[in-house]
């Protein structure tokens, strides 16, 4: 098989890096059978953000301290685990925000899209879920729409519900919402298109996040599942996605 092998900039995943391409040879991605990432979590959805173009299937190898995403690392039979591996299909998100001065920004969301109060004014936003009202004002830090695949990062850190690989829904979760208080957020179904809008945004100015890419003095955000661009991960039989992503349901 033909590998395009990429890696984080910390000494091991180098390290690694030039143990793989002495043993394998490093291909162009256009060229490649799979992408191989060496690293963690960040690399991993700056790489299937990269994969997109060359559609391109990825099989990640931890060198980092989590990795949700990953499979462990192993320097040899990679050719037979890459042929082996269970394929997981995700679809990012679409952010279309416009900041306070008229500018739209555009991005893609591997995990979520997060709305974030930037100084000590808790933040108020309206939400609407295909151009409905639902929600008039919600007083809190923040609000995130997430991905299955990005419902055990931030979203369950945040208390929102765990999605699983292949569930047609997406996860709306406020952060440490105040009012109304005992609100938990929705599940929505994944074609649902959220349109955000910050309520007094000179006073109580927001930012917007798709994963790491980060727009300040937001005034509108509009979400949107890409259900045309299909992202594949590959993982060991023993270790899948879809296996973790349940077991993480479980953990203490």
């Amino acid at each position: 098989m033909k590998f395009h092998f990429t890696a984080s900039s910390h000494t091991e995943s180098r390290e690694r890096l030039a143990e793989l391409i002495a043993m394998h040879g490093q291909h162009d991605s256009e060229q490649a059978d799979a992408i191989i990432v060496l690293g963690g979590d960040g690399k991993m959805l700056q790489s299937m953000r990269d994969a997109i173009r060359d559609n391109k299937p990825i099989f990640g190898m931890n060198c980092g301290r989590v990795g949700f995403l990953m499979n462990d690392y192993a320097s040899t039979e990679l050719g037979e685990r890459v042929n082996a591996a269970i394929e997981a299909h995700l679809h990012p998100l679409t952010l279309v925000a416009t900041d306070c001065d008229g500018v739209k920004h555009e991005a893609l969301a591997i995990n979520e899209v997060s709305l974030l109060r930037q100084t000590h004014n808790a933040a108020h936003s309206s939400i609407f879920v295909n151009d409905v009202q639902q929600m008039e004002m919600l007083v809190c830090d923040g609000v995130m729409i997430a991905t299955p695949a990005g419902s055990t990062a931030y979203n369950l850190s945040a208390h929102g519900p765990i999605l699983p690989i292949g569930a047609d829904l997406l996860a709306l979760t406020p952060i440490s919402a105040f009012r109304p208080r005992r609100w938990r957020g929705a599940l929505l179904p994944a074609d649902s298109e959220v349109r955000i809008e910050v309520r007094d945004p000179d006073f109580r100015p927001q930012s917007v996040t798709a994963d790491n890419i980060e727009f300040r003095n937001i005034a509108t955000v509009t979400i949107k599942q890409a259900s045309d661009i299909k992202i594949t991960l590959l993982h060991d039989k023993a270790r899948s996605l879809s296996d973790r992503i349940i077991s993480e349901q479980f953990q203490p």
